[in-house]
This record gives structure tokens, sequence and C-alpha cells, in this order.
């Protein structure tokens, strides 16, 4: 990035920062207060799996129980419906529950780029209401070993739940990231197997490069079709030379593209490096002194091969 766009880029931030405040600002004190007793303030909405809306919602006082009600989400001239619950709760009040499936790939609405607006619209014969969704608070992070999840595992979209400066619920959704996402790893005594598949971005006659310091080993990738690609590598090829131990990164490269980094980071645990364990084996390669491989992944998702010579190993050859 040239130094001027680095400066209005910066300046954008900085603006968009101070307006946060002035935003909220005005949404808590101006706009919900308006606006509480014709809208359905929403009491618990996230999005789970990385491609399912949950929303929970109570209805205004003046609500009443409909025949049939549905969930609209539309931009533009584009519109879907999706079924909505409305019953009545333990205390009286109207309540709304309702799960939306996103990505025609996994059956659900076909969302492309951009921000959609979700309404509830309700009939009971030829009467018919619409209720916009208040989001006064945004889907919070929670403890434990998972956490929400914006990606889809299936296709790498990522949904996000948003809200306009008056309060009400937007669907945002944007097209996958380029990444490159490990599948499966078969480590034996003869090399290492690694299957993945490229997500988010087209790859044109694509190489594997496994890079250690001061290292390079380029190898082809054999295509298995539907994204999917394998990359072999002979464990002889990564035996240290300089260091008792050596760490090797795996990367997707090609001619008409950035590298991608090998990893596993469409899911929602916290902890990839303790979650998704690999064992490490002691082998032996052709030619070679028995050595220790521990294939895993980084704290940040990226996926790792450590290679360390066997301690007998180095008694032996001293």
């Amino acid at each position: 990035m040239i130094p001027r766009r680095r400066h209005l880029a910066a300046v954008r931030r900085r603006l968009a920062a101070r307006a946060v405040p002035l935003r909220s600002w005005l949404m808590q004190r101006f706009f919900l207060p308006r606006r509480s007793g014709r809208a359905a303030r929403l009491l618990y909405a996230a999005v789970l799996d990385g491609q399912t809306v949950n929303l929970h919602a109570v209805l205004p006082p003046s609500a009443r129980l409909p025949a049939e009600a549905e969930l609209v989400i539309q931009r533009g001239r584009r519109r879907y419906e999706s079924p909505a619950r409305v019953y009545q709760g333990r205390d009286g009040e109207v309540l709304m529950d309702a799960t939306v499936l996103l990505g025609a790939e996994v059956g659900g609405l076909p969302l492309h780029d951009g921000r959609w607006r979700v309404v509830l619209a309700t009939r009971s014969g030829r009467r018919t209401a619409r209720f916009p969704l208040l989001l006064v608070e945004p889907p919070r992070p929670y403890g434990g070993p998972t956490m929400p999840m914006e990606v889809s595992p299936v296709s790498g979209r990522r949904h996000r739940l948003g809200r306009t400066v008056t309060g009400n619920l937007r669907v945002v959704t944007s097209q996958p990231r380029p990444s490159a996402e490990v599948m499966k790893v078969d480590l034996s005594h003869t090399g290492l197997v690694v299957d993945f598949r490229v997500v988010g971005a087209e790859v044109a006659e694509p190489w594997a490069e496994f890079t250690a310091t001061g290292r390079n080993i380029r190898r082809p990738l054999h295509d298995l079709g539907d994204g999917m690609w394998r990359a072999a590598v002979p464990l002889e090829e990564m035996t240290p030379q300089r260091r008792a131990t050596e760490h090797w990164d795996v990367a997707c490269c090609s001619a008409d593209g950035r590298p991608m980094r090998l990893g596993k980071r469409m899911h929602d645990v916290r902890n990839p490096l303790r979650v998704f364990t690999m064992h490490q084996a002691s082998v032996a390669p052709r030619g070679q002194a028995p050595l220790l491989v521990h294939p895993r992944y980084t704290p940040a998702g990226n996926f790792r091969v450590t290679c360390s010579r066997m301690p007998e190993a180095g008694r032996r050859l001293r």
C-alpha cells in the first residue's frame, strides 16, 4: 500500500472509532426509547456453527398471537422468507423463536454479499403486521473451550449479526477469506501426506512449499477434485541438518496468487493446539537416522511439522 493510501486508511479508521460512541449514544438515548412500543426486542441473537442464525425475541405489548409468522430477509429487490414461531410465554408476553440456515450449499438461504434487513411479518386472516427486530446489545463472546463461529465450515463464507444506528438487526454476509484448510494428515515411515482444500480462491497449477529456517522443499500437488489437494514429502528430505530440531511450515503456492499457509481455522475451538492433537511418531527415513516427527497446529491454527533427531541417534553419530 502506498503512503497516501495508508494515510487515508488510518484516517478512516480513526473516524470510524470516533463514530462508535456517538452511534451508541443515539441508539440508546434517542431511537430505542421511541421504538420500543412498535418493535420486537431481541433477547438472544447469535450465529451458531457459522451458518445458522438463532433468534429469540419478545414482541411489544400491543402484539397478539398471529395465525402465521415468518422472518423476511431482504436486500434491495431480493427477498427471502423463513418460518418463525410466535407463542405466548408464561407471563402472558408474546415471544418469537426463529432459526435460519444460511448458504445455498447447505440448503439454506442463498444470501449474497452485503447487509440484509430482517423483520418479523405476522398474519391473522386479512390482518398483517411487521415488526423490526431490535438488537439492543450485540452478541457477546462467551467463555469455555469453544467460541462463536462466524465462518461457514462448508463454504468459508462469513455471516455475522450487526445493527443499524436505529438498532435494527442486520445479517452481514461476505466472501470467504482465501485459505488452505487441512482436512487429513497421514504420517508413515516413508513420508508425510497432507490433504487440504482451498477456500475463497482459485489456484492455477499450484505447488506446496515446506519451509524451515534456511531450507525450502518444493513439492507438486495432486488434484483430488472439489477444491481438494494432496501434498506428500519424503521424510528424509525433512531430516534436521544444522540443528537438532527444525520446524516446518507448509504453504500452498501458485503463480497467480499469494501463498496460503496450511492450517485449521474454520472451527469454533479456542485452542486448536490442544484440541486437534496429533501424536508424534518415531520414524526411520530411508538412509537416515531415526527421526521424531510431530505434526501439530500452532495457537493461531497454522499447520506445522516439528522434526527432531532422536537422542540415541545423536550419541551413535558422535
